[in-house]
């Protein structure tokens, strides 16, 4: 730990010894992650499920959810014990390297002594239950995958409370299970679970094994935390630079969006534009101080939602609460904005984490900030170094022209810093930092223009056939180890209420 403080001195650990001086519980959190926190630290996980280590000890990882609804790490621990006092300890050291800074809402497993922690040092917060987990306890506790898979199904839907209520009974009915204590206490709390599947665990296990010794299984956690943020710096480039085609009728809002949120968050919010073109409003009624919308989808007007429309302040609420889980306007919503004629989203339905703007809000006087963004730079740069290396390294001819490159770029920059005129190194300069440049350094002629991967954007390969592929499956960590979706925050809504298919 101090070793990465010399390189980061923004990182935070606490260790907890024993009456013989042994290590008890270890808690860090890096300049990055904290920033991080800052930005996206309203939603937290708390969990500590993994104990594949050397010495068996709880993993203990808070994690959230970036602008590009990619896993990111808040902070992490190694503990000996799961007791309440081990956990409100952990959760102190949190608020202690996070200045303070609560989250609006936790998600944690079901574990009590997690749940007492979290009442005695986030008494205000909202404290939900992990899905991925309750999934994970209805198989185990009922035993029958039928059952495992309807229950994921009603308990992930986009219901109202009268459809959810009356198809929680027909479940229970179906499988008598009207006694059995695990269904009865899980209807009792409905109202704390979340639909976030956190697969961060099986990730660290496929990566982080368990040979190693307490120091390795840090620095190896650490790698994988690298990797986790090199996808993202990839997120944030294709987000700047890229410009998704207009696929809906309802281009001019479409197009705003598209502007507005990062390029992931687009893609998810964007079926809500084609899914508002089969609604239709059943009535409206205009009273004093709003609005009020009935919505149905069309041919199915006995379901039906309502959406309050506040004109004076421009606020909008739907009785689905999709705007109040997952902060992106419902098509129902985007029914009465059509309606209305309005061609951008209200800002009273944005939510700053999914814009691309967010991260340009920090403006910390002390540094803290942009020495945390360059560290981030420099350690994605570092990953995609290695996973260039490995590959140009095998020919002759690929080790010169990267070589030429990169000095190539190094001096060019370097001159720049210095104030000094730029050497001509002969080498031409792309605009995208991934598109090769072929001929380059090599004397070769220019060739026809191809198509490039949509891997590694370079020229003359497609997926499958990419040498890259292998590596950035063996090197690059991928959340989709035992079923686990960390991919993406948001279930498939269910459109068809009353429809099991």
């Amino acid at each position: 730990m101090e070793d990465i403080r010399l390189k980061d001195p923004q990182l935070y650990f606490k260790a907890c010894h024993d009456s013989r001086g042994l290590v008890r519980n270890l808690f860090w959190s890096d300049g990055i992650s904290q920033l991080d926190y800052r930005l996206f630290g309203d939603v937290i996980t708390f969990d500590a499920t993994y104990k594949k280590n050397k010495y068996s000890c709880p993993l203990v990882i808070f994690s959230g959810v970036n602008h590009h609804n990619q896993t990111i790490v808040f902070a992490a621990a190694l503990i000996v014990d799961e007791t309440t006092d081990t956990y409100i300890w952990l959760l102190r050291q949190l608020m202690f390297a996070m200045k303070g800074k609560t989250p609006t809402s936790i998600i944690t497993d079901g574990a009590m002594a997690i749940r007492n922690a979290v009442r005695d040092v986030f008494p205000e917060v909202r404290h939900r239950l992990c899905a991925w987990h309750l999934i994970r306890n209805a198989t185990s506790n009922v035993e029958n995958p039928s059952f495992t898979s309807k229950f994921k199904k009603i308990m992930l839907g986009d219901y109202e409370i009268p459809v959810f209520k009356r198809k929680w009974v027909q479940l229970i009915e179906e499988f008598g299970l009207e006694d059995k204590p695990w269904v009865i206490n899980m209807y009792e709390e409905k109202h704390t679970t979340t639909s976030r599947c956190e697969g961060l665990y099986s990730v660290v296990a496929r990566y982080v094994g368990s040979r190693y010794d307490l120091t390795s299984f840090v620095e190896h956690f650490q790698r994988c935390v690298a990797h986790l943020r090199f996808k993202e710096f990839n997120a944030d480039y294709e987000s700047t630079h890229g410009v998704p085609v207009m696929q809906t009728c309802i281009e001019l809002l479409e197009r705003y969006v598209a502007e507005l949120y990062t390029h992931e968050i687009f893609l998810l919010f964007r079926p809500f534009l084609s899914k508002a073109r089969s609604m239709r409003v059943l009535n409206i009624e205009n009273n004093d101080d709003c609005i009020k919308y009935i919505v149905c989808k069309h041919g199915r007007p006995d379901f039906m939602w309502t959406v309050d429309f506040h004109q004076e302040e421009m606020i909008f609420m739907c009785t689905c609460l999709r705007m109040e889980s997952f902060g992106i306007p419902s098509e129902y919503i985007v029914k009465v904005l059509v309606d209305r004629d309005i061609c951008e989203i209200p800002r009273s339905l944005v939510l700053d984490r999914w814009t691309k703007k967010v991260k340009s809000a920090l403006n910390d006087p002390s540094g803290f900030t942009r020495d945390a963004v360059v560290i981030s730079r420099q350690s994605a740069l570092m990953e995609f170094s290695k996973q260039l290396a490995a590959v140009a390294a095998k020919v002759p001819e690929r080790y010169e022209e990267t070589h030429d490159l990169i000095m190539g770029l190094y001096s060019s920059y370097k001159a720049a810093d210095e104030g000094t005129n730029q050497p001509q190194s002969g080498v031409a300069k792309s605009s995208n930092p991934y598109v090769h440049q072929s001929g380059v350094g090599s004397g070769q002629a220019s060739r026809k223009k191809r198509k490039c991967c949509s891997v590694c954007q370079i020229e003359g390969y497609k997926k499958t056939t990419c040498p890259w592929q292998k590596d950035i499956d063996n090197n690059v960590i991928e959340d989709e180890a035992n079923g686990s979706d960390d991919s993406n925050v948001y279930p498939e809504p269910t459109a068809e209420l009353d429809n099991d298919n």
